[in-house]
């Protein structure tokens, strides 16, 4: 997959997990959808490397999706962590 596609589906990713943890966070719309992006790379690395499932698999590969999800969830976790929920 190309950089512009793991972009895309960092975009979505971010997308997806912000609305598996609704809230407010502390840097708005282009801070979730940064973490997404970070997380899709993040996800799709962990997966290349430990789980032994090859980046360059195509856009709709599920476990592609999985990956670069489950990454922007831990990610967005890891945030409001650090910097605060605002759902208080």
């Amino acid at each position: 997959m190309s950089i512009i596609a793991w972009i895309i589906l960092g975009l979505l990713a971010g997308a997806i997990a912000k609305l598996l943890l609704p809230g407010r966070d502390p840097g708005g719309f282009i801070g979730t959808t940064l973490i997404g992006i970070a997380g899709a790379f993040i996800g799709g690395w962990i997966s290349a490397r430990w789980l032994h499932h090859p980046i360059t698999k195509s856009f709709y590969d599920g476990a592609t999706w999985a990956a670069a999800i489950g990454g922007s969830l831990v990610l967005l976790i890891i945030y409001r962590i650090l910097f605060g929920n605002s759902r208080d």
